[in-house]
């Protein structure tokens, strides 16, 4: 059965812990030069409405890396919805490759895009949520030594896309979420009102960055204009202003705060250039595991039988030394197992047994 990424809603919390887990493995095995081809032969569509540097190339890469290709589609050759109606799109790809993944603006076209595919579809953005970047940005988070059950994230900012992925992420973990926005700037209500009935995590909504930076291990923001919003900035800019992580609401959270930017910064505006190249920042720590999240994502849902296997338990920060391999599918048998030296151990041993006997034979002769 065929699976997709659109939201966190799509996820388990075993099913994000495995993720992270992967990535972790995959991030070791290629500093170590250990490849992977378990997605040769393989091929993804990557649709962009909107284009992107980290989008882009981290699945492009992503795909590489693990054997396979990938195709760029912009909505030129598509027409996606004029030209052509989302589910034709969907069926037609679903003849050609093995999984699509979307960058658009409305997060229906990637919800009906996934109805009628055969195959998995992967939200790169949507206006909606952005799960792929919140992903990278927990393992980060991990990477740097937080529990996310007990971490507390001020996000200071528009309560756009990826404020409504955190929320989500809240509701998966036991996280605290400050998000601090001015007023008219909310995410999506719903999506709190959801995460506060489950029990799970906590996610306030406050006007004063002070206020939700207050103590907090990470700091995090986004541009004050996002994508489409190009015509609002003028409009914005005095708005936004007291949301800035700078120095001085960096001094307010921990003293070993992470700082978090998803990209591209408009510096001097959301965040000031000692914050983003200060030893708090972790941005392109965080930017890099955009490359090895959507990696263990592909692995995840195209890997035949790679979703069933055991979870990996909670995610923490990968020891030196001690990353593993994401799990192998299962050995193959006969002669082809053979040819590539893993010819199942009963296999081997009836072969010895056999070879133990004809020298028996041999002395017996003598």
């Amino acid at each position: 059965m065929k699976r997709d990424l659109l939201s966190f809603a799509d996820l388990t919390r075993a099913e994000a812990d495995r993720i992270f887990a992967t990535a972790a493995r995959l991030k070791a095995d290629l500093r170590a030069g250990r490849r992977h081809v378990e997605l040769a032969g393989r091929s993804l569509a990557l649709i962009f409405h909107k284009p992107s540097l980290r989008t882009r190339v981290s699945f492009e890469v992503a795909m590489t890396q693990l054997g396979g290709t990938s195709i760029f589609i912009t909505d030129r050759e598509i027409g996606m919805g004029s030209r052509e109606p989302v589910q034709d799109v969907a069926r037609v790809l679903s003849g050609y490759v093995d999984g699509i993944m979307i960058r658009t603006f409305d997060h229906q076209i990637a919800v009906n895009l996934a109805r009628f595919a055969a195959i998995p579809v992967v939200n790169g953005l949507t206006d909606w949520l952005h799960p792929c970047q919140i992903l990278a940005d927990l393992l980060t988070m991990i990477e740097h030594g937080l529990e996310l059950d007990d971490a507390t994230v001020a996000y200071i900012g528009d309560g756009n896309n990826v404020a409504n992925s955190w929320i989500e992420a809240a509701g998966l973990y036991g996280l605290t979420l400050r998000i601090a926005c001015p007023e008219g700037y909310d995410p999506d209500m719903a999506l709190v009102a959801q995460v506060r009935n489950s029990g799970k995590g906590r996610v306030e909504i406050v006007r004063s960055a002070e206020k939700a930076a207050e103590g907090a291990d990470v700091l995090y923001t986004d541009v004050w204009a996002s994508m489409g919003q190009e015509a609002e900035r003028e409009t914005r800019l005095p708005i936004f202003r007291p949301f800035q992580i700078n120095t001085g609401l960096l001094q307010r959270a921990k003293p070993n705060a992470l700082v978090l930017h998803c990209l591209p910064a408009h510096r001097g505006e959301e965040i000031t250039e000692e914050v983003i190249e200060g030893p708090n920042s972790g941005v392109f720590d965080q930017a890099e595991n955009r490359l090895h999240v959507q990696k263990a994502v592909l692995y995840e849902l195209m890997v035949p039988g790679a979703g069933a296997g055991r979870a990996a338990g909670r995610a923490t920060a990968p020891r030196r030394g001690a990353a593993k391999g994401p799990a192998r599918p299962a050995r193959r048998k006969g002669a082809a197992a053979r040819r590539n030296g893993s010819a199942p151990r009963r296999a081997r041993g009836r072969e010895s047994a056999r070879t133990g006997k004809a020298r028996a034979k041999r002395r017996a002769r003598r």
